[in-house]
C-alpha cells in the first residue's frame, strides 16, 4: 500500500474529517455507485444510518448534514461552505432531495438520516450503512462504509481486513517504506533527505511541478483559513456559546508593534497560538480547511508552517514544499502502523500525529538530518501518548481548539530538541507509533470521541 502526501492532506470542510468529510465522501460514493450501476432512476428513498462514534457525536460534528451533502453529489474539497445552509433550507422546506443533483426523491431528514447512539458496526467505531429503496420498498443497493480517520473511507471488506483499499493497478514507488527504519535506510543509501525521498515517490503519480503546485495551493488555503479565522468574531455554532478568540488576539498582538521571537510577552508563542486557534475556530464553524492529517488537528501544521514562514528569515516556497513532504512521510507511518482516528485511538492519533508531522516538517526545513527529523517526530508523538478524545457535546471546540495550540508549541519545541541532538535516541519513531496504537487499544471507548467520558461528562450535565 503506497500513500501520497495528498492522501494525508486534503482540502475539506469542518468540523471533522472522520465525522464530516468521511460521511460526505461515503454518501457521495454511494450515489456514484447507484449511477454507475444504472440504478439511480429506480430509487425513491435513501436512508443513511450512522453507528458508534458517528452516531454518538453526529449532531455535534454535522455528520447528518454531511450525508445530505454527499447525496446531493457534493464533495468536501469542492463544496462552497457559504452555500451549505441555503441548500439544506431548500431540502427541508420542500422535503425533496435531488440525488447527484439530477434525480429527485422524497427526503425527510429525521426519517432518512438516523443517528444510532446504541449500536456499532463490527469493524470500526465509525461505521455507517447507506441503503436505497425503490417505489415498492425493495432494496436497490446497500453498502456499509467505515470512516477510518482523516477523511479516509473503506468498505466492509477493507475494514474487516484492517487495511486501506489497495489498487492492484497502482504503480510501484521507487522508495517504498512502511517503517521509520526503512525510510532512514533509503536516506542513508541515497544521501537524500526525507522530503527528497517523498518527492521521488510523489513523482510516481504527478510531475514535480504538479506536486509543488498542489502543495502550494494547499498552503494558500491554509493561509486563507488563518486570515479568515483572524478576522471573524462572534460565537461558534453548536449551543455551547464558545466565543471565537482568534480575532481579538490578532488585534491585541498587532497593537504590540514589533514582533520578536523572545520578548517579555512571549510574542512568538502568542502568534503560534493565534494561528492554530484561527484554523480550528474556522473548522468548528464548518469553514474551508486542510485536513492535516485530520480536521480535529488541522491547526497544528498551518500554525508551525506560519511560524517558519514568519520567523525564519530564509523561509520560502521551497521550504514550504519540503516541510509538507517531510511531514507527510511521518503521517504515512502513523497511518500505516497505528491510526489517525480519534474514534479508534483517541486524540493521540490526531493531535499526536499532527504534532509529530509538524515537528518533522520544521526540523527538515531548518537543516535537520534525516535522523534529527525522525527524532523530532518521535518527541512530538511521545509526548502526546495517552491523549484522550473527549469533546464536550461532541463539538470540535472544547478542548480541541486549545489542544491544537498546545500541540503546535510542542511541535516547535520537539523540532528544536531534535536539532540539538545528533539523531541518536533510545525510543524510535517506530516504537512510539506502535505504543500509540497499543495505548489506543487499551483506552476505554468512552475516551475515544464519544463525548461519554472526561471533560464531556464532568463539565456539562449529561
Amino acid at each position: 500500500m503506497s500513500l501520497s502526501v495528498f492522501d494525508l492532506m486534503k482540502i475539506g470542510i469542518g468540523p471533522s474529517s472522520s465525522h464530516t468529510v468521511g460521511p460526505m465522501r461515503a454518501a457521495l460514493a454511494f450515489v456514484e455507485q447507484l449511477k454507475a450501476e444504472n440504478k439511480l432512476s429506480q430509487v425513491t428513498r435513501v436512508k443513511g444510518e450512522l453507528f458508534g462514534s458517528l452516531g454518538a457525536t453526529g449532531k455535534g460534528h454535522a455528520s447528518d448534514i454531511a450525508v445530505i451533502l454527499g447525496l446531493l453529489g457534493e464533495a468536501p474539497d469542492t463544496i462552497d461552505p457559504p452555500q451549505v445552509q441555503p441548500m439544506l433550507a431548500e431540502i427541508e422546506a420542500n422535503e425533496r432531495l435531488p440525488l447527484m443533483g439530477e434525480h429527485e426523491i422524497e427526503f425527510i431528514q429525521h426519517r432518512d438520516v438516523i443517528l444510532n447512539l446504541e449500536e456499532s458496526l463490527p469493524y470500526h467505531p465509525n461505521g455507517m450503512t447507506m441503503s436505497a429503496f425503490d417505489a415498492a420498498g425493495g432494496l436497490v443497493l446497500e453498502i456499509s462504509y467505515y470512516s477510518v480517520g482523516g477523511g479516509f473511507i473503506v468498505d466492509e471488506t477493507a475494514a474487516k481486513a484492517d487495511a486501506l483499499p489497495v489498487d492492484d493497478d497502482q504503480p510501484k514507488i521507487p522508495y517504498a517504506f512502511t517503517t521509520g527504519v526503512e525510510l532512514l535506510a533509503h536516506c542513508d543509501a541515497t544521501g537524500k533527505s526525507i522530503s527528497a525521498i517523498m518527492m521521488e515517490n510523489e513523482k510516481t503519480w504527478r510531475t514535480e511541478e504538479e506536486v509543488r503546485s498542489q502543495l502550494l495551493h494547499m498552503w494558500q488555503v491554509m493561509k486563507e483559513c488563518v486570515h479568515n479565522g483572524c478576522h471573524t468574531g462572534g460565537v461558534l455554532p453548536g449551543g455551547l456559546n464558545v466565543k471565537r478568540r482568534a480575532a481579538d488576539l490578532y488585534q491585541k498582538l498587532n497593537s504590540l508593534g514589533s514582533v520578536k521571537v523572545i520578548t517579555p510577552q512571549l510574542s512568538a508563542m502568542d502568534w503560534v497560538n493565534l494561528y492554530a486557534m484561527a484554523v480550528n475556530e474556522e473548522n468548528a464553524a464548518g469553514g474551508r480547511i486542510v485536513t492535516a492529517p485530520t480536521n480535529g488537528a488541522a491547526g497544528i501544521m498551518p500554525a508551525v508552517m506560519h511560524y517558519y514562514d514568519n520567523f525564519y528569515p530564509n523561509a520560502d516556497d521551497d521550504g514550504i514544499v519540503r516541510f509538507m513532504l517531510a511531514a507527510a512521510a511521518v503521517g504515512i507511518l502513523c497511518k500505516l502502523n497505528a491510526s489517525i482516528s480519534g474514534a479508534e485511538v483517541g486524540c493521540q492519533g490526531e493531535v499526536g500525529s499532527a504534532c509529530a508531522m509538524a515537528a518533522a516538517g520544521l526540523a527538515e526545513v531548518i537543516g535537520g538530518t534525516p535522523r534529527q527529523v525522525e527524532n523530532a517526530a518521535e518527541i512530538g508523538m511521545e509526548h502526546n501518548l495517552g491523549l484522550t478524545c473527549d469533546p464536550i457535546a461532541g463539538l470540535v471546540q472544547v478542548p480541541c481548539i486549545e489542544r491544537n495550540a498546545m500541540g503546535s508549541i510542542k511541535a516547535i519545541n520537539a523540532a528544536h530538541m531534535g536539532m540539538r541532538g545528533d539523531g541518536e535516541h533510545l525510543v524510535s519513531l517506530d516504537d512510539v507509533i506502535k505504543t500509540m496504537r497499543e495505548t489506543g487499544a487499551d483506552m476505554q471507548d468512552k475516551y475515544k470521541e464519544t463525548s461519554r467520558g472526561g471533560l464531556a461528562v464532568n463539565v456539562t450535565n449529561c
